[in-house]
């Protein structure tokens, strides 16, 4: 899309960088997030509320936002939501800023044009457009789920968390994953996921009308239609339990399973300290691990 220059400008002004920092001893750094984190963002009302990606901030212990004229200010984190990893941080500042409307992403559809204006740190932006090219579910490895998600073939390389935005310049997705790698394309997550929540985020910090579910904190992927255990976050139930890296899950609660999205739906079935019974098959042994799962908050706190 050749998006007229006012409208580019408009919403890089209303474009954030995030500069994070997190302890070592921080749960999220031992899974590859690190301790010097860079983000994007925008801003969503007059209040001084960023909507960004919650992996940016997780665990931080000082945020600073730069704007695109390079005023910095420190940032509280106001809401983390763990079901679809948006996350809300807030500034306080002494004039008035420009920020993005929020509109649904069901109202998009496949082909319609769209673009990207992303933080490339401090207060440098970089914009992309392109079409859309899916919309449908994901998940991914690290035991999340997202019921629709918005896939853009556009390539911005700039840091996630920034705005997919519609024609008119609203918000209708927050950028996600860029797949810069394995195609030109960026997914975001939809833009709903806060609007339909933005109370309860405000309001309560995370999402409290979402029935919490057993997290295992491990990474999976499918293969010839059994799951692979990939990896295993450290102290999380699933290493407690004794898995390991390279073990087959064949089943959950006697149900076999041929694809990980089964294993992680059963799992979003199951309460938080529930014991669940997974029957694996290592070093050519069929083996039968119980294991509680806990809520993904209390692991990431």
């Amino acid at each position: 899309m050749n998006a007229a220059v006012y409208l580019l400008e408009q919403v890089a002004a209303a474009v954030v960088g995030i500069h994070a920092n997190v302890p070592q001893e921080h749960p999220s750094v031992a899974v590859g997030l690190g301790t010097d984190r860079r983000g994007s963002g925008a801003l969503v009302g007059a209040d001084g509320l960023v909507l960004t990606v919650n992996y940016v901030v997780m665990g931080a212990r000082r945020v600073i936002v730069t704007l695109t004229n390079g005023t910095q200010y420190d940032a509280q984190i106001a809401a983390q939501d763990f079901t679809s990893n948006l996350a809300l941080i807030r500034i306080n500042a002494s004039q008035q800023l420009p920020y993005l409307a929020v509109a649904s992403s069901k109202d998009c559809v496949l082909g319609q044009e769209a673009f990207i204006v992303a933080s490339t740190g401090n207060e440098g932006r970089r914009a992309d457009s392109g079409l859309i090219s899916y919309i449908g579910p994901f998940d991914a490895l690290w035991e999340f789920v997202l019921e629709r998600c918005v896939m853009l073939s556009a390539m911005n390389l700039g840091f996630g968390g920034a705005p997919v935005c519609n024609a008119k310049g609203q918000i209708f997705g927050v950028s996600y994953l860029s797949m810069a790698e394995v195609g030109r394309s960026v997914l975001a997550i939809p833009s709903e996921c806060f609007l339909e929540a933005r109370g309860e985020l405000v309001g309560e910090g995370r999402r409290v009308s979402v029935r919490p579910w057993a997290w295992l904190g491990l990474l999976s992927y499918t293969l010839r239609e059994h799951v692979v255990v990939a990896g295993l976050l450290p102290g999380a139930p699933a290493e407690k339990a004794g898995l390991k890296q390279g073990d087959v899950i064949l089943a959950i609660d006697g149900q076999g399973l041929s694809e990980r999205r089964a294993l992680y739906d059963a799992l979003r079935s199951r309460q938080p300290g529930e014991a669940v019974s997974l029957r694996i098959f290592r070093d050519n042994k069929v083996l039968t691990l119980e294991v509680h799962g806990i809520r993904i908050d209390d692991y990431f706190a």
